[in-house]
């Protein structure tokens, strides 16, 4: 299992307009082969801040199969304009605190 982070910086005033197409974004990376689930938190301290965690079971099944794919160009459309500047993605494997 692969968990993608991503931490997210949104333009001024546009918190709540993204957090409203997120909700319909999500219904895209949800119907993914080798998705498992997501998570968006924002951030306590800074309002414009998010972290966006989604695990798949395999780096290829977000790397090739969600970014391959023709929904990516609509998750892409209904959220990349609001990242300023635009989120460094990373993925990790867990290593300690979680059952192999």
């Amino acid at each position: 299992m692969i968990l993608e982070i991503a931490l997210l910086t949104i333009r001024p005033g546009e918190a709540a307009a993204f957090e409203t197409a997120f909700r319909e974004a999500q219904r895209i990376i949800q119907s993914m082969p080798g998705y498992i689930r997501h998570e968006l938190q924002r951030c306590l301290e800074d309002d414009r801040r998010y972290a966006l965690l989604v695990w798949w079971e395999t780096l290829e099944a977000h790397t090739e199969g969600f970014r391959g794919s023709p929904e990516y160009q609509q998750w892409r459309a209904l959220l990349h304009h609001f990242y300023d500047p635009f989120p460094t993605v990373k993925h990790f494997v867990p290593v300690a605190g979680v059952p192999a």
